[in-house]
């Protein structure tokens, strides 16, 4: 930096700090734990040649990702990133199964508030999906309206939720 204080990286490691020091603009003096993970985790050499290598303009949201990195793996050292997008992963598939049952049960609505003569009248040619619990308690389209007349299996229940 060859200002008046240091990088944090050239304070960590007790260097002088130069004027064309690659870890300058990306590690400041006013956030010396954002090198420190980093350092730990890949080691400034490594980190200093990964830099060097990469165009100017790349350089920023490299660090960012190197950051990043670090950090996952300074709190879950066995999977660092990819733990946490397994585990937002997990969520998102539980979201679709959650969203897949409520759009399910909206479809039950308007059948449970139609009157009982409706159902008593009901011609299977006219309404060929009708829903019917599993029994797990979930709702299934069933479909009674084919040419052969015969009931066809119940839709599996993963393809609710693809």
């Amino acid at each position: 930096m060859g200002g008046s204080s240091p990088c944090a990286s050239c304070k960590l490691l007790r260097r002088r700090c130069t004027k064309d020091c690659i870890f300058a603009p990306f590690f400041p003096s006013d956030d010396p734990h954002r090198f420190a993970i980093v350092h730990k985790v890949f080691g400034a050499s490594n980190i200093s040649k990964m830099l060097q290598e990469l165009p100017v303009h790349q350089r920023e949201d490299a660090v960012r990702s190197l950051v990043y990195e670090a950090d996952a793996r300074m709190r879950d050292p066995v999977y660092g990133c990819v733990g946490a997008i397994s585990y937002l992963q997990n969520k998102v598939s539980e979201l679709q199964m959650q969203l897949a049952v409520a759009q399910a049960e909206i479809l039950c609505i308007p059948m449970q508030q139609e009157p009982s003569a409706t159902d008593q009248q009901m011609d299977p040619d006219d309404e060929p999906f009708l829903m019917q619990n599993n029994l797990n308690g979930m709702p299934q389209l069933m479909n009674y309206g084919s040419s052969s007349n015969v009931a066809q299996e119940p839709l599996k229940r993963e393809s609710l939720w693809t």
